[in-house]
């Protein structure tokens, strides 16, 4: 995964945890903006999300912010 992508993960997972807690959930959608201007990384984080971890349409921000670390221990 691009760095980039990593990056925006992690600081979109941050904000929506800090906002509204730990149960807070995001679907890949949430790291981009309503025009899809980078349809390429917007595939990235969709092979990511959907192929790779074959995760639901919404998961938990944390486990999404512990899967880009590396952490799946929680």
């Amino acid at each position: 995964m691009q760095q980039v992508l990593k990056d925006k993960i992690l600081e979109v997972c941050n904000k929506k945890i800090a906002a509204k807690g730990e149960n807070v959930g995001v679907s890949f959608y949430a790291f981009f903006k309503n025009k899809n201007d980078n349809p390429e990384l917007l595939m990235e984080a969709a092979r990511w999300w959907i192929e790779t971890h074959q995760l639901d349409h919404f998961e938990k921000a944390i486990k999404i912010k512990q899967l880009v670390l590396g952490n799946t221990t929680k």
